[in-house]
């Protein structure tokens, strides 16, 4: 997709909602009708009503839903980021036909500055579907297969059982290997591991009663729930480390 469109409809309204799933399935093979109710009811997209109450779905429409979904697949944004990106594109802030990056892009780098944190791309899901052996996750990462191995020792790699590793274990390496730069070792982030253990163990008590429902918009509130939280922990941990750095350097 090269843009979005600025309008709800710019085209005639005459798709059902099992068409759209039909047009974007192929693209999102995880897409269901129930996950684009659930982005109805958060506002992302406002399809039109027959007089009967069904939904009635334009191009435009179509267009903001591949939108959403390839910021939330290509990105990890929450939603309220994406609903802030569509909201600019309509005001006119971001030209119709940019990129999908760009209005990302302009987004997060002013709150990357305002908050002194990582953007949200750290947080993209991965389908874990690369099979990549020893040697080819050491060439890809740029990693020395001593550092491999201890991280491997100290848990922040592993291997699948087959023997392979995925996409996962490539972008904690690479991770691993810009810290490398400036004489960090596995042994070193051992407390990243334990610190990424004990918000898993608690966000999953905020996760965990959603998870458990049963369909598929459970399952989509859920899915944000997670990239919100993700976000929001890796913008106090950034926020905590600045503040922190400062006061060693001498800074405010």
């Amino acid at each position: 997709m090269t843009g979005v469109s600025t309008a709800h409809g710019t085209s005639a309204a005459t798709l059902t909602i099992g068409d759209v799933l039909a047009h974007l399935k192929v693209e999102f093979p995880d897409l269901t009708i129930s996950k684009i109710r659930f982005l109805e009811d958060q506002g992302l997209v406002q399809p039109e009503r027959t007089p009967s109450g069904y939904r009635k779905f334009s191009g435009g429409d179509v267009s903001r839903l591949r939108y959403v979904l390839s910021q939330q697949r290509d990105h990890y944004l929450p939603l309220r980021v994406i609903k802030d990106q569509l909201d600019a594109i309509d005001r006119g802030l971001v030209p119709p036909g940019t990129s999908t990056d760009s209005p990302r892009a302009a987004h997060v780098t002013v709150a990357a500055i305002e908050n002194n944190a990582p953007t949200a791309e750290h947080f993209r899901p991965a389908p874990a579907a690369m099979r990549l052996s020893r040697e080819e996750l050491l060439n890809a990462a740029g990693l020395r297969g001593d550092q491999l191995s201890e991280l491997e020792q100290f848990g922040l790699v592993t291997k699948k059982p087959g023997g392979h590793y995925d996409d996962d274990a490539l972008a904690v390496a690479k991770i691993v290997a810009d810290l490398a730069r400036f004489g960090l070792e596995g042994r070193h982030l051992r407390a990243f591991r334990s610190a990424a253990e004990r918000e898993v163990g608690l966000f999953s008590q905020v996760v965990g009663p959603t998870s458990r429902r049963r369909g598929g918009e459970a399952r989509a509130r859920a899915e944000e729930t997670v990239r919100e939280l993700a976000a929001a922990s890796v913008r106090l941990h950034a926020a905590l480390v600045q503040i922190g750095l400062r006061e060693v350097i001498g800074g405010s």
